[in-house]
């Protein structure tokens, strides 16, 4: 019998650039080494879909690393920040036509390039997700994804006890149909009525086109959230970076 030459395969490969696994995790927030070392004991943390054990080395640039199922951003390349976008602001970070931009309000406050995720259109206000990961930037985006993203808007009322129903069944628009995933009045004043509604369409100007449609036009626009990321109390025009759970609950709404 031909001896066999080749070499074992290692549990977990070994990339350029690698790093001690707890190190990694330590450096993205998790805990201490002697915390995030029990952790891998644990077998809590999984590595590219494999359980890992100590001694495990990973290039945090393409490893993809899990704790208790949850994604872990690890790659300090990569930066997630939510901003309120003010009215008036376009969604771009250089407007050919002078108009109030992004980069105004992000200046130096972040070193890297990052990219809007979706629109808000110069009349709307509230939540914008900014980053330089196109993958998780792409998901969001999808309406595969279902993501949901949450407005409050104020709109010419009254509203009949019927139009949830009807936005909820679905309305039909010149480019197809559209309905919400959730829909409430919040206030109503004189003629003005507030309303708060969830949807996972991303078609340009859905919200205010929706509302024209069913008699109700809107007057002010508000995002409040994308996702499990909500606006808060975050001052308009001012920006901050997402928690490492913030990151990670938006792996989880798009199944990663």
């Amino acid at each position: 019998m031909r001896p066999d030459n080749r070499s074992p395969k290692p549990d977990a490969p070994v990339y350029e650039g690698a790093e001690r696994l707890q190190k990694v995790l330590a450096a993205a927030g998790v805990g201490s080494r002697r915390a995030c070392e029990d952790l891998i004991f644990r077998r809590r943390v999984t590595v590219d879909g494999r359980v890992a054990k100590l001694g495990d080395k990973v290039d945090p640039a393409t490893a993809v690393i899990h704790v208790d199922g949850e994604r872990l951003q690890v790659d300090v390349r990569l930066v997630y920040v939510a901003m309120n976008k003010p009215r008036g602001v376009v969604t771009t970070m250089a407007d050919d036509k002078g108009r109030n931009e992004l980069a105004e309000f992000i200046g130096n406050r972040v070193e890297q390039r990052v990219y809007h995720v979706g629109r808000l259109d110069a009349d709307s206000e509230g939540l914008l997700l900014l980053t330089n990961d196109g993958t998780l930037a792409h998901k969001l985006m999808h309406p595969s994804y279902e993501v949901l993203k949450t407005y409050l808007a104020e709109v010419v009322g009254p509203i009949p006890r019927n139009l949830s129903k009807r936005l909820l069944a679905g309305v039909e628009l010149e480019d197809g149909p559209v309905k919400v995933d959730s829909f409430k009045v919040v206030d109503t004043l004189g003629k003005t009525a507030q309303v708060e509604l969830s949807l996972h369409e991303g078609r340009k100007h859905i919200v205010r086109r929706l509302m024209d449609e069913v008699g109700h036009p809107v007057t002010r626009l508000v995002r409040t959230a994308i996702g499990p990321i909500r606006l808060g109390d975050l001052r308009t025009g001012r920006i901050r970076r997402l928690t490492n759970a913030e990151v990670a609950a938006l792996f989880q709404a798009v199944g990663d």
